[in-house]
């Protein structure tokens, strides 16, 4: 493969897995909202954004650092 196949899905898969995180931290707050309005307890909801918000959060942040931020000092 070509260095400009490999920077194209490099790219791909960063903006897929910002899209994943930002779509899981729209649902996670859906949930949280729905069961307020429902009058229902958020606690499962609370929990569960408290795990997989920053867990995703960080998958996502590793993956940029690793294929833009390590790629910085390259020529």
């Amino acid at each position: 493969m070509n260095k400009r196949t490999i920077e194209v899905f490099q790219i791909l898969s960063i903006s897929l897995i910002w899209m994943l995180f930002a779509g899981i931290a729209v649902w996670i707050v859906n949930l949280i909202k729905v069961s307020l309005e429902l009058h229902d307890a958020p606690d499962a909801s609370v929990a569960i954004s408290l795990v997989a918000i920053p867990i995703f959060l960080l998958l996502a942040s590793v993956l940029t650092y690793v294929f833009i931020g390590l790629r910085r000092g390259r020529k």
